[in-house]
Formats: structure tokens, sequence, C-alpha cells
């Protein structure tokens, strides 16, 4: 058996980063920007006015200064002439200041009556004007890779950047099997059970921007897993659920090297998740996941999310750990690591009471695996230990 690091470098061995492709920026939310961007424009393109108020020459600016408005600068509708001695130009926020300004007097401070404005409260020094270009220059980049927020949607749309190079996304190939698996909707047999895995992995793969085809279930058969197997051709990423095991049914390991799979590993020293093999296919990687419930979401968390956020070009593929204080003490652990379901609160971190690994109702308790290692001593309440958000 290898560590969970050992397993992840293998992993990241069988995957890379995907070719780039162009999307349109309305798009772009939520994709990885494989490459930088850069803003074709000054923003603003002119100074602007960041209030409303009367464009005037700032060395006129004093208590109870007059001056005649001689016209109007409106977003979008400049002031065509330019501002002179004792003249003034109604300005609104976001115009372009006129020539001849450099002062914006707010309106606040300023008494009108028809086209004569007078200082009525000292204006103090802002100006008032947003200089051209504060914001960015024309080749201002957007650096690569990230993920594309909400908040670069609106940066790159004031660039002027129509469309967008992202990341393709990965497409993942799910295959549950077993006999005794049904699909959510269906009407199981006394023996069966609903196929659960499936669509946690596959809410946890498409969250982090993964295409997800989810196969037909894969009875316990050589055919059968042959067929499914056949069915994922063109898929970056093969993902067995159940049968890597070594029971009598467990077929996962037999099919796939005899449909000429060239194995990476098989079993790693943690719990839950100790069956877990990995290989090629050809040109597609292929992970077999245990078929416990939490055993194949755990393994999704540690190892197939670092290995979507690295097809998709991501520098941060391994997520952080955390510290907290044990709110309960902890027994000693045994000889594999152990990511134990925990519950993550205000006053510190508490391991869920049953760490069964089939115990889907206990993973929905959780917010994070709290991180055992090898042989860890028993801990006390209070004792500091680490863990993974979830």
């Amino acid at each position: 058996m290898i560590t969970v690091e050992e397993a992840r470098a293998l992993l990241f061995d069988l995957v890379g980063p995907l070719p780039s492709e162009q999307v349109p920026l309305a798009q772009s939310a939520g994709r990885v920007l494989s490459h930088a961007v850069v803003a074709t424009r000054d923003q603003p393109p002119f100074a602007a006015s960041s209030m409303d108020g009367y464009a005037v020459k700032a060395d006129e600016v004093e208590l109870h200064a007059m001056f005649k408005v001689v016209g109007e600068s409106a977003a979008g509708r400049r002031f065509d002439g330019s501002v002179g001695p004792g003249q003034a130009v109604r300005i609104f926020t976001g115009a372009p200041v006129p020539d001849g300004a450099d002062f914006v007097v707010i309106q606040e401070d300023t008494d009108r009556r028809g086209d004569l404005i007078t200082i009525t409260d000292h204006p103090g020094p802002k100006t008032n004007i947003r200089p051209a270009g504060v914001d960015f220059m024309a080749g201002t980049p957007i650096t690569a890779p990230r993920l594309i927020r909400a908040e670069d949607v609106a940066l790159m749309a004031a660039m002027n950047i129509a469309w967008v190079p992202v990341s393709r996304k990965p497409v993942i190939a799910l295959i549950s099997t077993g006999d005794e698996l049904v699909m959510p909707g269906e009407e199981p047999g006394p023996d069966q059970i609903i196929a659960s895995n499936t669509f946690g992995l596959r809410a946890l793969l498409e969250g982090l921007g993964a295409v997800v085809r989810v196969l037909p279930i894969a009875r316990d058969t050589v055919s059968s897993l042959e067929t499914a197997f056949d069915l994922a051709r063109g898929a970056d990423l093969i993902v067995t659920i159940g049968g890597a095991s070594v029971g009598d049914y467990d077929l996962v390991s037999d099919v796939s090297q005899g449909l000429a799979m060239d194995r990476s590993f098989y079993k790693i020293r943690m719990r839950p998740g100790k069956p877990l093999m990995a290989g090629r296919m050809g040109d597609t990687a292929m992970v077999g996941l245990p078929g416990n419930p939490v055993s194949a979401m755990v393994c999704g968390y540690l190892f197939l999310a670092p290995m979507v956020r690295r097809m998709l070009g991501l520098e941060m593929v391994l997520p952080p750990f955390h510290s907290a204080r044990l709110t309960e003490p902890l027994t000693e652990n045994g000889p594999r690591e152990h990511y134990m379901r925990a519950v993550l609160g205000e006053t510190g971190i508490q391991a869920c009471a049953d760490q069964d690994s089939s115990l889907l109702s206990v993973l929905a308790q959780a917010n994070a695996l709290l991180v055992r290692p090898p042989n860890d001593p028993a801990r006390k309440t209070g004792e500091t230990v680490q863990y993974l958000p979830i």
C-alpha cells in the first residue's frame, strides 16, 4: 500500500492541463482563464467627474466665487467647448471633464440662480475628478490561470474583451458497478439499493467545472463492464465506483487490465478508501473507487477534485489544511491515515461519533474531514488538529 501523498503524485502523472478554447464573455464565469488577457483601452478613457456639480478652473475656486454656466456635460455626451475664466459647466457623475476645467464643485456646495452659480460652502481640496486610466490602462493584464469570478467578468467587460480563453472542461465518465444497484426513482428489488455514489460524485465534479457523463450501471459480468468501458470512450477520465476490491464479484481490476490498462497503483494506506486503484487506458486516465458511499466521496474530495483542478490548469490543486481545537477527545489512531467526518463549529471541531464508511447520513451532517496521521496518539479536548473543509 502507498500513502495518500504518493497516490496523489501518481494520479497527477496520469493527467495534465487540457487545451484552451475561446468562449463568449457572458459564458466565462466559473471557467478557468487559461491565458492572460489585456485591456484594449484606458478606464476611464477620459478624465471624468466623480460627482454631480460644476466643472471650473481650480485656481478660481474659493468661497463666494461666482461663475456663469455655459453648458452641460453628461455621461455619454460631453461639452464640446472649453471652460474659460469665470465660467462653469454643469457636469454629472461619470461625464467627461471639459477642456480648461480641472476642478468639480459639488452641487451641494453651490447656489444656482439662472445661469449663475455661487460657491456657498468651502469645497475643500478634493478635485472630484477621476484621471484618465485611473482604474486601468490599455495593456493592463488579468493574469492566468484563475477561476473567473463575477468581478473578473465585469473587469473584462470594461476592458472590452468579448472572447475569453478558458481551459476546456474535462469530460469524466462515471460507471457504477454492481447487481445490487438501481437508479434513483426506480423500484429496487428486495436485495437492491439505490446508486447514490454516482450522483454525489457527479455534483462534486460538476461543481469543480467538469462535464460528467453518467453511464448505465455495469452489472457484475465481464461483458457488462466491457460495454461500460466502451461507452466511456472519448472521456478524459473514467471513474468506476465499486468492484475494485478482491471479492468474487469485484471485476473492475481484471476487466480493465484485460482492456490494456496500465495500472499505476492499487490500495492506499488510508481510511476510508483503502481499495482505490488507478492507471491509464490508452490516452485516458482511469480511477477505480471503492463502493462504500463515504469511501467513494472521501476519495472524490482527496483525489478526483485535485485531478480536475490539474486538468483545468489551476495552480492550487490541493486544498490547504486548516487547524482547529478539539471540543471532544479522540482515541488513538491506527496504522492508516484517517479522514474522519467531523463538524466544525464556533468553538472548535468534533469528530462524528460513528465513522462507518457506509453512513451517508453522517457525511451529510459533516462539514469537515478531521485528518489523523498514522498511529496518531490519543488527543485531549483543546488540542489542535488539522482538517479539510468539505
